[in-house]
């Protein structure tokens, strides 16, 4: 294997990592606009498991998108 080439792949990985963490935090944010309750408090401090649960389910599909997209 190619050290170059490696390299590059690490590059590519560091870059579609931050790309889709700020995708996931302004999809939050747009989400937290949207919904007329907070989703900070149903979270934290009435630990609404729904939410939870849909937050896990939007988080391993943005990990499946990163993945493919690396591949």
């Amino acid at each position: 294997m190619n050290l170059e080439l490696l390299q590059v792949w690490i590059i590519e990985s560091i870059i579609y990592s931050i790309i889709w963490i700020l995708i996931m935090w302004w999809s939050f944010w747009i989400f937290e606009l949207l919904t007329k309750f907070s989703t900070r408090k149903e979270l934290v401090e009435d630990e609404n498991i729904a939410i939870w649960v849909m937050f896990a389910g939007f988080f391993i599909a943005v990990a499946i998108i990163i993945s493919a997209a690396i591949k």
